[in-house]
């Protein structure tokens, strides 16, 4: 067997199990919502993906301002976020890279069923293994490469017709600005954007790592969050300055077209990702992280098809297994950064909390 472990070392706890559900859940509840949010003939979303992530962004903030206060007395809240400023200016590189990961989630998503979608992120492990060989001077075992391979494999075969009617990689009518480019091109474009999203996840985790090691060491972990989210914040709202109709945006008719039930629903649920991640880095370990990745995939497959008739292929199979495969025999032996004992968790937290 690959995983040496019984249920009782996996989820030690009634807690830890449901946390793993509750993580898994979320998860796969993302790709499903932000799909039933679009309009399903052309794929295209009624509301403004940058204000939607914007908001995300500012309950995110809420909620760590308030589990700090649980911690710790109110007062100390202005004292402990001023007293370290300069790390908020070291989170805007992060935080550019998250606000172009979370946008482009919304755009990816109109142009890929959520299977499709969650297969290719999975190859953020080759990105990331490939940065930190790169940047930690990590080598990378026998092992190692070949469960990227594999992985790499499976992303492949999922574009590749085994059976059944002719499958096309990406769905027929990407959303704008994709649809005014041919059918080839919009297949790459797709592609090229997908790989910009995990690019960015895995840039932004490394930066993450240097900040947590070096100038944020001693900062308390929500205070390091509220810098995060506040300079997402912002980044956000430069961006809809770039898009010069800021003040439609914030009109009557495009927050209406939020507070609609299905678009509150993904907001809920993406600030809830990053709360539930906290609790399941806290009370869990790797090794279950590698299952809840492929179970989502598995899950994901299945709730598409029940919920907007996407089919199951045969090629759709093979990938979720090679990639499961993949995922489950890099985890024994991943790839890994030197982290000092003390700050491993808070480390751990800050990074996840932050991608989603």
């Amino acid at each position: 067997m690959l995983l040496k472990a019984d249920y009782g070392e996996l989820f030690p706890t009634r807690k830890s199990f449901v946390v793993f559900i509750a993580y898994m859940a979320l998860f796969v509840n993302q790709g499903l919502l932000v799909t039933a949010s679009q309009n399903q003939s052309d794929n295209s979303y009624n509301y403004n993906i940058v204000l939607v992530v914007l908001i995300t962004e500012a309950v995110k903030l809420l909620v760590s301002v308030l589990l700090y206060c649980k911690e710790n007395h109110p007062k100390t809240f202005c004292s402990d976020f001023l007293s370290n400023s300069n790390v908020m200016m070291l989170y805007f590189i992060p935080a550019f890279l998250y606000c172009l990961y979370n946008n482009l989630a919304f755009i990816n998503l109109s142009a890929f069923d959520p299977t499709s979608y969650f297969l290719l992120l999975q190859f953020r492990v080759v990105i990331t293994a490939i940065l930190f060989q790169i940047v930690f001077n990590k080598k990378l075992s026998k092992q190692q490469w070949f469960s990227l391979m594999v992985l790499t494999l499976g992303c492949v075969v999922k574009h590749v017709d085994l059976s059944g009617p002719p499958q096309s990689p990406a769905k027929l009518e990407p959303q704008q600005p994709l649809d005014n480019t041919t059918g080839g091109i919009n297949i790459w474009m797709n592609f090229l954007l997908i790989l910009v999203q995990v690019v960015c996840s895995c840039l932004a985790g490394v930066y993450n790592e240097f900040i947590l090691k070096k100038p944020g060491s001693e900062v308390n972990i929500y205070i390091q969050n509220s810098y995060m989210y506040i300079d997402s914040i912002v980044c956000n709202a430069a961006v809809l300055l770039y898009q010069g109709n800021i003040s439609q945006v914030f009109s009557a008719d495009s927050i209406n077209l939020v507070l609609k039930y299905k678009v509150l629903l993904v907001i809920v649920n993406n600030a809830a990702i990053g709360i539930v991640t906290s609790f399941f880095l806290q009370s869990l370990n790797s090794i279950v992280k590698t299952f809840a990745s492929a179970l989502e995939l598995i899950f994901t497959a299945i709730l598409s098809w029940i919920l907007f008739d996407i089919p199951i292929f045969t090629n759709t199979i093979c990938a979720i297994i090679l990639v499961s495969l993949a995922v489950i025999v890099y985890s024994q032996n991943p790839i890994n950064n030197t982290r000092p004992a003390a700050s491993d968790d808070t480390k751990l937290k800050s990074k996840h909390i932050s991608a989603v």
